[in-house]
């Protein structure tokens, strides 16, 4: 059975839209996006090696239709290659923090010490706002899914671990054909293994044992993208933190679109995702 991720955009605004193109991991295959209701620019972030599409509205919606096999596909290579950005740098202290906590206990220790750093929350000023690398947190701080995973993933790389940040939607078991906005989570590959790590679904459900794993909470995940720090061609901003639902554009700045997200093929994408070993 094909699994089908539709997200639907209303037109409300001027300008254009940034949308991700869909990615294959070993739990499901994206075999390619339908849009229909925009002109389409598709261009390519060379860093990330990874494309992107602009989209021009020509209706007052705009549905863009991700198709997915249940066949597995390898993690893309280069969600785990480092490359300089300042939500993947790590500052000086951060780096030898870093590698001290992998050199003692590895990744478990690592994920365990970002966990004790953090309380899930959304806040209006981030930690990292305004640096120019991941600043080494000595306090509790409250983070969403977005920065604690970018906060993880840069003391990993400073570390040496292959570590990657998956964007993309988590649709809960008691909805299961839609969900409300964007999720990210973890990825980190040893000697060919690949594990996904979740702190933030952990630490919404009270818990701070974080096991690998990327459903603490029940439900499935489709992915949308992966890394941060994008450049891109017709794009009028560099090292732009992340790329998982459409969003407006413009000279001006970034506004969240007004966006619908309608799954079809749950059972499917259950079956194929939430087994011991998963990527």
């Amino acid at each position: 059975m094909i699994i089908e991720m539709n997200v639907t955009v209303t037109v409300d605004r001027d300008g254009s839209i940034l949308a991700p193109v869909g990615l294959s991991t070993p739990a499901a295959t994206c075999l390619g996006l339908e849009v229909n209701g925009a002109d389409i620019r598709r261009v390519s972030c060379a860093a990330l090696d990874q494309d992107a599409l602009i989209l021009t509205p020509r209706a007052d919606q705009i549905t863009l239709r991700y198709a997915f096999d249940a066949a597995p596909s390898q993690a893309p290579d280069a969600m785990f290659a480092a490359h300089d950005s300042r939500f993947t740098r790590a500052a000086p202290a951060l780096t030898d923090e870093a590698r001290h906590i992998v050199a003692q206990g590895g990744i478990e220790a690592m994920v365990a010490h970002v966990t004790s750093c953090f309380d899930y929350g959304h806040t209006n000023d981030r930690f990292y706002d305004d640096t120019d690398a991941m600043p080494q947190l000595c306090d509790i701080t409250t983070g969403s899914c977005v920065d604690i995973n970018a906060y993880l993933v840069a003391s990993l790389r400073a570390a040496g671990v292959e570590a990657g940040y998956v964007a993309g939607y988590f649709i809960p078991v008691e909805r299961r054909d839609h969900t409300t906005d964007m999720h990210c989570w973890v990825a980190t590959r040893e000697k060919g293994r690949v594990r996904h790590w979740d702190i933030a679904h952990h630490l919404k459900l009270g818990l701070r044992d974080i096991r690998d794993g990327i459903n603490p909470k029940p439900g499935v995940r489709v992915a949308m993208s992966h890394s941060m720090g994008w450049t891109l061609p017709g794009v009028p901003f560099e090292d732009f933190k992340l790329l998982a639902e459409p969003i407006w554009f413009d000279a001006a700045g970034w506004a969240r679109a007004d966006c619908r997200f309608d799954l079809s093929g749950y059972d499917t994408l259950n079956s194929a995702q939430n087994q011991p070993v998963h990527a």
